[in-house]
């Protein structure tokens, strides 16, 4: 890795978690410091952010996180509903018996943890599961655009709603239908129900 995919990979997850909330000013000079990097792969790294579209540059300000509001939580759940939906579907006519025991396993995985209340651990395991469908329907290329919507919007870690007790159930069995209709080779139903799941999710986060 780069020192500049360095830098870009913390500055992500900060983020992305939102350790650095919308509207904070990012002065290269002293990310460099926090670092230990000079400064020129700190710049380098503020200007994949911009094309990311997680921070803007203003005059007189230099780099600022952008702050994003409700319409585009809206928009990004929605995005989200379209392309793994997609995924879903695609992954339902060339899904393999090796790949549907996986997400099986990691699907058994999250059970074990919900029950054992490891709560914490639940989020990452949703989105791998998202993930790797996305990439199993998409190879060459809807899994890497899964990621990057999903990395254009922070979601703070404590907003997750696999940290609700009332949420974790009904995620579990979204995921438990999800599976059955990949297997299935349902396409249809795939689609539907990732998609619903995700909207349900964005839903949540609105009443939040």
């Amino acid at each position: 890795m780069s020192k500049a995919d360095y830098v870009y990979s913390v500055l992500l997850d900060e983020i992305r978690s939102a350790r650095i909330p919308g509207g904070t000013a990012l002065r290269a000079g002293a990310v460099a410091r926090r670092l230990g990097v000079s400064v020129t792969p700190v710049r380098e790294a503020l200007r994949r952010l911009e094309n990311d579209r997680l921070i803007s540059y203003e005059a007189h300000h230099g780099a600022t996180v952008v702050d994003l509001g409700e319409d585009a939580l809206e928009e990004f759940y929605g995005v989200r509903a379209v392309v793994e939906g997609l995924g879903a579907r695609l992954a339902a006519a060339r899904i393999t018996h090796e790949e549907l025991d996986g997400l099986r396993e990691l699907h058994a995985a999250m059970v074990r943890d919900a029950g054992a209340g490891h709560h914490d651990r639940l989020g990452e395991q949703s989105r791998l599961f998202h993930l790797r469908i996305a990439d199993i329907g998409g190879p060459a290329f809807l899994g890497r655009h899964a990621r990057a919507v999903r990395n254009s919007f922070p979601v703070p870690a404590e907003a997750s709603l696999w940290l609700d007790d009332a949420q974790v159930g009904p995620q579990l069995e979204a995921h438990e239908r999800i599976l059955d209709a990949l297997a299935a080779a349902d396409g249809a139903a795939a689609e539907r129900l990732m998609a619903d799941h995700v909207r349900r999710a964005g839903d949540y986060r609105r009443t939040r």
